[in-house]
């Protein structure tokens, strides 16, 4: 009936209709969000995580920090492809309520025509690998400006391993956690409760910057950190919108909770600092950005607007505080507020999901006969034993790391910077 070309473009015009499968299983909508996402969560890490923490340094730490985001994008890649992709997501067998299994290490018997779901597993493989990416690196905040490039790298991969591996899997692959009901949409305990865990303990193992805290250390480029604070804030859009995995109205809801938890929370902390220290500041607002993004990650795809109001604000309040808390009070050095930030926002935002994500609060609803005191429960118990695993095996990888090769550099050489130090460049030219 039709010419061969017109019956080649029809059938290419159907497939790209939402919720159109093509003949070889392909929804090529849902492909194109995804691909899009992936794009989007790796420019998360390279350039905007990487400028935010860049900007916050001292300048003679610039490249350093820098340096640290790039070769952990590497490194994992490599590591994802080698093996921890196919832990995390191919079938473990009688093991599978713990680990995935060794199938797909390697990506062996994936190709053009692999499916998870209607995506190309290609696709998915990608996706994830930029959570991955992305949680090792967020932990460099923590040691910023003291912890050797080598020992740097080997904990990064360690850590992967055997701390992001398992948790990953007990959630998002299959695991028991997910038997029993855990809700983490897009990484509140995978990513941010996990890495801040693990930020805290490096924090700790390390010990503090020389000078700190008496000495100041303000960010040395406010200019850098708005910028990289801006990619996050456009990025996290792919994080938490992409995980639907889906073109439609569920990612749009998703993206929508998404701009209105990082808009709270911004506002939030704003007015905490303009009414506490009499003046608003940039660094406060573009941190209160990333506590309502951490914090409404778990929940993002499965709440409404008004939860996300409310997750946002309390972000903006708790994650205020926490940080306070912990370089005031405590007197920890976590450089750049990891573990207040994203991992009491993760731990806030991974409760609260249990109860906003309540049809009665606006959400998509619980499970049958679960209630939101039950749901809580199960979030609560997710939540203990992420912090358990990463607290031990984070503290563990240090210790083992400190006694092979050395975690600090040197007094001296911390004092000179780690640009020069570590790479024998600087990041700005004397002029």
């Amino acid at each position: 009936m039709f010419p061969n070309n017109n019956y080649k473009s029809l059938l290419t015009g159907l497939c790209l209709l939402p919720g159109l499968a093509c003949a070889d299983g392909i929804n090529q909508a849902n492909t194109a969000w995804v691909l899009t996402s992936t794009a989007l969560v790796l420019f998360m890490t390279i350039p905007g995580l990487s400028l935010f923490y860049a900007g916050l340094v001292r300048s003679k730490n610039v490249l350093s920090v820098l340096m640290q985001c790039f070769a952990i994008t590497c490194l994992v890649s490599i590591l994802w492809l080698a093996g921890v992709y196919s832990f995390i997501f191919s079938d473990g067998g009688s093991f599978q309520k713990v680990i995935g299994g060794a199938s797909k290490m390697f990506v062996s018997g994936m190709d053009t025509s692999s499916l998870t779901g209607d995506i190309p597993e290609t696709v998915y493989f990608m996706f994830q690998m930029t959570f991955a990416i992305i949680t090792p690196a967020l932990i460099v905040g923590a040691f910023a400006e003291r912890m050797k490039f080598s020992a740097m790298l080997w904990f990064s991969a360690l850590w992967l391993v055997v701390v992001y591996l398992p948790v990953c899997h007990w959630i998002w692959g299959g695991g028991w956690l997910a038997d029993l009901g855990a809700m983490d949409f897009a990484g509140g305990i995978v990513i941010h409760v996990n890495a801040g865990i693990a930020a805290l303990v490096s924090a700790l193992v390390l010990g503090n910057r020389k000078g700190f805290p008496t000495t100041a250390m303000p960010p040395h480029n406010m200019t850098m950190v708005v910028t990289g604070a801006g990619m996050l804030w456009v990025g996290w859009y792919g994080f938490n919108a992409g995980s639907a995995l889906t073109a439609d109205g569920h990612a749009g809801m998703t993206m929508l909770v998404t701009h209105i938890g990082a808009s709270a929370g911004a506002l939030t902390w704003m007015a905490i600092e303009w009414k506490r220290f009499g003046k608003p500041s940039v660094l406060g607002i573009v941190t209160g950005m990333v506590a309502g993004l951490g914090t409404i990650t778990p929940a993002s795809g499965f709440i409404g607007p008004f939860g996300a109001l409310v997750i946002g604000v309390t972000a903006g309040f708790v994650c205020f505080y926490a940080t306070q808390y912990v370089k005031r009070s405590l007197k920890i050095d976590d450089s750049l507020d990891v573990f207040p930030v994203h991992g009491i926002g993760g731990i806030t935002g991974s409760l609260l999901t249990g109860v906003f994500a309540a049809s009665n609060f606006g959400g998509l609803g619980l499970k049958d006969g679960v209630s939101i005191l039950q749901q809580v429960g199960v979030q609560a118990l997710a939540i203990v034993v992420t912090i358990i695993w990463s607290a031990l095996f984070s503290y563990l990888i240090l210790k083992i790391l400190d006694a092979w090769l050395g975690l600090r550099v040197s007094a001296d050489e911390e004092v000179q910077g780690l640009d020069t130090v570590l790479h024998e460049e600087t990041g700005y030219l004397d002029l």
